[in-house]
């Protein structure tokens, strides 16, 4: 975590999103720690957590803890995936009754912690995660209805429900708190379709288009760019390299092409 920092740092970033996997454990102490850290390095922290992380159950709290966790460390907004198991088939499953049963008990949950949000000035960001609908984040949005309860908006997850990846950016950004801004490249063969994390403008999303959406329409003055990197046949050592090198181009693609703090 405090090598990321540093390397944030160096690469003149202005802020970071962590993970329960970044923090590596969730003690007092340990939030301490990485509070101080931030401070001392000029950095701003956002805390991105899931509800119900199918593969790595160090992403998972409960919308209270993540709310907890983000005061302690000093973030300003925690970032929830809502982990909707959903039914078949996929494409047609919007709103489908198994789905609002679950939608209805994160309503419930984010309700519950109204309190603890307006307590400690914390925002929270539902993000349209690789198996939410945007028009499902926005009718949580609407039904909640509380000033710290927006969204967060990932360019590249709606692709997960067969959804369009700008009809989700043009339909979340005006109600956007925070955003991960991803490109992926889609891989085409005679069985189908995969989808492969790249660095900025290396994939298949129109960068320009949703960099200008998100600027003209979402309330945050934060582009958080993220980087979902496939190791594939690689050794841990050389996929950390080749990521790190990812994030070096994003961060240039997105300074002398996108323009951005520029």
């Amino acid at each position: 975590m405090i090598q990321l920092m540093d390397k944030a740092v160096e690469w003149g970033l202005d802020g970071l999103h962590i993970t329960g996997c970044d923090l590596e454990t969730k003690d007092d102490q340990r939030l301490k720690e990485v509070k101080d850290a931030a401070e001392a390095r000029g950095l701003y922290l956002e805390y991105n957590f899931s509800l119900d992380e199918e593969f790595d159950s160090r992403l998972t709290d409960s919308v209270e803890d993540g709310i907890r966790i983000a005061e302690k460390i000093g973030a300003d907004l925690g970032k929830v995936s809502l982990d909707i198991r959903r039914p078949r088939p996929l494409y047609g499953s919007c709103f489908h009754p198994e789905v609002m049963k679950q939608l209805c008990a994160v309503h419930d949950e984010v309700k519950a912690a109204l309190p603890m949000l307006e307590q400690t000035g914390i925002k929270l960001a539902l993000e349209n995660h690789t198996e939410t609908f945007a028009d499902e984040i926005l009718w949580l949005i609407d039904k909640i209805n509380h000033p710290l309860v927006g969204a967060c908006v990932d360019t590249v997850n709606s692709m997960g429900v067969l959804e369009n990846p700008e009809t989700a950016v043009e339909k979340l950004a005006p109600y956007a708190f925070s955003n991960h801004f991803c490109d992926h490249k889609l891989d085409r063969d005679q069985f189908g379709i995969q989808f492969h994390g790249v660095a900025l403008g290396d994939g298949d999303i129109d960068c320009f288009k949703t960099y200008k959406t998100i600027r003209q329409a979402s309330p945050t003055d934060r582009i958080t760019f993220e980087i979902e990197w496939d190791m594939g046949d690689d050794s841990l050592e050389v996929a950390r390299e080749k990521e790190l090198d990812a994030c070096i181009r994003s961060i240039k693609y997105a300074r002398e092409v996108l323009k951005i703090g520029m």
